[in-house]
């Protein structure tokens, strides 16, 4: 079992967070105005890391290898 982490937008990820999702998360939290600081949960599902924003944006591995990211559709949850 893996556990994940939450942090803030803006500040270093924790040392459990993937290198491989730590370019993407820096491109999304540099597009995010300062004042508004929303946090980062990180989830694991089938063994791959997801980090999510609270305002939906999410950076996750594919099955392939490949980074994604991708924005959470409030209607389909």
């Amino acid at each position: 079992m893996r556990l994940g982490t939450r942090w803030a937008s803006g500040d270093e990820p924790p040392a459990s967070v993937p290198s491989a999702l730590r370019a993407q998360i820096a491109r999304v939290d540099g597009e995010i105005d300062d004042e508004q600081r929303p946090r980062w949960t990180l989830t694991w599902l089938e063994g791959r890391p997801v980090a999510e924003l609270e305002t939906g944006v999410v950076v996750s591995l594919s099955p392939t290898g490949a980074i994604v990211v991708g924005q959470i559709d409030d209607d389909e949850t």
